[in-house]
């Protein structure tokens, strides 16, 4: 979906992720001329930034720059960056969300380390004392009823964060998530 032209607002959070792309002649000119853009797929997104570019008030238009983003969980976008690198961050986050956006964060903006630490998620918890406790409880230890009060799970969770064991990733009140370390 596009918007008019000189029309810059954000889209709903039910709709896909979207670029602003402006038309830097224009830019240059004192005319604010460019088009949301949904984050579909690089040849569709080349498509409409040559429609945008052909509608210029600037005759000859050829260069553009992305000036805004709309639907990337606060990740941000350089205003060169390739529409492949968009159209796979969007996809991306389409598919996990504000946990994407947080791992894309941490392993440095590699939308495939991000992808790959999938495969190590161990589950959503509580807090990361559950998943700790969950994890002892489940290789077959028995805890003596004496002892079970004195265990601090989320110290052990803490210490295996720190050891670099797991990954963990709050994403709201009472939602944590955990990958093991790779």
């Amino acid at each position: 979906m596009t918007e008019p032209t000189n029309t810059h607002f954000p889209a709903s959070p039910n709709e896909r992720p979207r670029i602003y792309v402006a038309c830097l002649a224009a830019y240059n000119s004192g005319v604010l001329h460019g088009r949301w853009i949904d984050a579909t797929t690089p040849d569709e997104i080349m498509g409409e930034v040559r429609a945008m570019l052909a509608a210029s008030p600037v005759p000859g238009a050829e260069e553009w720059a992305l000036h805004d983003h709309d639907g990337f969980e606060g990740i941000s976008l350089s205003e060169y960056a390739s529409f492949e690198t968009v159209c796979d961050l969007a996809d991306f986050l389409g598919e996990h969300g504000s946990l994407g956006a947080k791992l894309f964060d941490h392993f440095g903006g590699s939308v495939d380390e991000a992808r790959a630490a999938f495969e190590e998620y161990a589950g959503q918890y509580h807090t990361a004392a559950e998943f700790a406790e969950e994890m002892v409880r489940e290789t077959g230890t028995e805890i003596p009823a004496s002892l079970e009060y004195y265990i601090d799970w989320q110290a052990l969770a803490r210490d295996m964060a720190l050891n670099g064991e797991i990954l963990l990733f709050q994403t709201g009140f009472d939602e944590v998530h955990v990958f093991w370390s790779r």
